[in-house]
């Protein structure tokens, strides 16, 4: 482990909050506006749905109005480095593919510090067992059903996608593998995809001091003191680079990043290792843009990102 001093560690998780609570403040605002409304677009938003017994065990479903069966799944997992943000900050990744035809199960799960990693994730993996369950009931098709997530929400995702298609040894993960049910496809975009050794990313380029506080934090809040190597599901893409064959196929996989995320290195490593592996795959660089830019929707990229996301699923 890379040991912080308290100030260094108090500086970065301010830093970490201010930039979520930006974004979380910009989500708000943007939610009051009539164009936010998801009846406007033909969507229903059923609100803070269970899937568990803790506060943040709770999903909000967004589905097309009049639709009752048939609808192609997303199960979407928000980002905000493990300790921030909520499927209310992300409402608008919900209304976008539902605006699109598709059921969204759009999660929440337990944040770090307070909950470091594994709970994050096996909040992922307890509401992705409870979407297999329930889908059909908001009108979903069992055979149509893919994973998506952001930052963050992109590395839970590639842990989900992992323990579906590898026998994994923590109890929590290999109940995945036993329901048998792999997504059709995943779409991790901006991904946090390795949590050890933020330092990696400093080797590429020289970042702003607060950009590089953000970076080291997930690390610092979502494995605290513990070593990473024994917690390899908090690094999906190494166990991807590893290369063992999966018990069965990987998903196809869309990945999403612009040239100026500073993280931008995980997703370039992640199509590698998905060659190696053999898996179809789609790893689409945005020129000139930033992290997370695809939740910017009036930007012309972002749209084209959503276009080329959408397509690959549809």
């Amino acid at each position: 482990m890379t040991s912080t001093s308290p100030l260094l560690g108090a500086r970065r998780a301010a830093m970490a909050r201010l930039a979520s609570g930006g974004f979380g403040a910009l989500a708000f605002l943007a939610g009051l506006t009539p164009a936010s409304r998801p009846a406007r677009h033909g969507v229903e938003r059923l609100r803070d749905v269970a899937y568990g017994p803790h506060p943040r065990q709770h999903l909000d479903v967004f589905r097309p109005i009049g639709r009752t069966s048939g609808l192609p799944v997303v199960f979407y997992i928000h980002g905000g480095g493990f300790r921030a943000m909520s499927k209310d900050s992300h409402w608008l990744m919900g209304l976008a593919f539902a605006r699109r035809g598709h059921l969204v199960f759009n999660v929440d799960y337990r944040l770090a510090p307070q909950h470091p990693f594994p709970t994050p994730a096996q909040d992922v993996f307890a509401a992705w067992a409870w979407v297999l369950d329930h889908l059909e009931e908001y009108g979903g098709d069992p055979e149509r059903v893919v994973v998506a997530g952001e930052s963050a929400g992109a590395n839970l995702c590639c842990a989900l996608t992992i323990a579906a298609c590898y026998p994994r040894p923590e109890p929590w993960a290999r109940a995945v593998f036993d329901r048998g049910r792999v997504p059709d496809a995943a779409l991790p975009a901006c991904g946090i995809l390795q949590v050890s050794a933020p330092e990696r990313f400093l080797q590429r380029r020289a970042l702003p001091w607060y950009v590089r506080d953000m970076l080291f934090d997930p690390m610092a809040c979502y494995l605290g003191e513990q070593a990473p190597e024994a917690h390899p599901l908090a690094d999906p893409l190494l166990l991807l680079e590893a290369g063992q064959p999966p018990a069965r196929p990987l998903p196809r996989v869309f990945a999403a990043v612009g040239t100026r995320d500073p993280i931008l290195d995980d997703t370039r490593r992640l199509g590698a290792a998905l060659a190696r592996l053999g898996v179809e795959h789609t790893v689409r660089v945005y020129p000139g843009e930033i992290h997370a830019f695809h939740a910017l929707v009036w930007r012309p990229a972002a749209r084209a990102c959503w276009r080329e996301m959408l397509a690959f699923i549809e």
